[in-house]
């Protein structure tokens, strides 16, 4: 999987160390720590999962000190087991204490977003079903939780609100139905433009489906019953998405009904620190 570049990746990873640094940087290390202390050190696994903010965490040693020696053993997207080293660092102790936290924080948190999204890619197994996040992402993290969620084996939906049409039930009802909303798009809309609208009974996406115009149509919180008849009746005219309420334990389910995506914002917005440290 190509990785984002350093270039992007620098003010975030620069703007967490300015706020962990504080006004006066790490006064710990500098009270305790005597002056050239040189220590190795590792990034370890406490429980089992799939890496990514490993870029980050690297980029949070070399923006602290250039000169640290750093050894990333297993990189972005891949799976490790408890106990399996991440990484490695050697040079100064000073810079490798300073670091640290801003390293793991990244880490931690984008590792378990990528562990959770293959968890749930693993329910789809043998369907054609594909693992999609939302953007209910962290402000400001969201091009790096989007790419943990690929790096699990999941794919993105919408990055932000210029990247297609989503047309979502307020719209519908700002702009007086389904029949007028899509009017709207087939008149207005660049024809290079995707154009996707939410409905959550079967009756709208019958009404979807006689007046055309859209490429997608987002299924909201139907049961698997429903779900089944919505395939049936789009009959491959549209692109089907399932959406809300999908817990894990359900996602077979769902990716049996025949749908082509399924989409969880808990992949971002209710993920858990995987545990990660970091051992002199």
């Amino acid at each position: 999987m190509t990785a984002l570049p350093d270039l992007i990746l620098e003010p975030l990873v620069r703007a967490a160390l300015i706020e962990d640094l504080g006004s006066n940087g790490d006064i710990t290390t500098r009270t305790v720590i005597p002056a050239g202390t040189r220590y190795a050190a590792r990034i370890c696994a406490r429980e089992a999962g799939v890496a990514s903010g490993m870029q980050l965490a690297e980029l949070a040693f070399r923006l602290v000190d250039p000169a640290l020696r750093l050894e990333v053993l297993v990189p972005d997207g891949t799976a490790f087991a408890a106990g399996d080293v991440l990484a490695r660092i050697e040079g100064s102790a000073a810079a490798i204490l300073s670091a640290e936290r801003v390293a793991l924080n990244f880490a931690g948190r984008l590792s378990g977003i990528a562990t959770m999204t293959a968890a749930y890619v693993a329910e789809t197994r043998g369907t054609q079903a594909r693992i999609t996040c939302t953007r209910k992402t962290t402000p400001g993290l969201r091009l790096v939780e989007k790419q943990a969620v690929l790096h699990g084996g999941g794919f993105n939906h919408r990055v932000s609100l210029s990247d297609a049409i989503l047309i979502k039930d307020n719209h519908i009802a700002a702009a007086g139905g389904i029949r007028p909303v899509l009017q709207a798009v087939k008149a207005r809309a660049s024809h290079m433009m995707r154009v996707e609208i939410e409905v959550d009974r079967l009756d709208q996406l019958a009404e979807v489906l006689d007046e055309g115009g859209a490429d997608v149509v987002l299924l909201d919180n139907m049961d698997s019953d429903s779900l089944r008849q919505a395939v049936k009746m789009a009959g491959g005219a549209v692109v089907l998405e399932a959406s809300g309420n999908m817990r894990l334990e359900r996602i077979a389910e769902v990716a049996a009904t025949g749908v082509a995506y399924i989409s969880v914002g808990a992949l971002t917005h209710s993920v858990r620190v995987l545990d990660l440290g970091l051992d002199f």
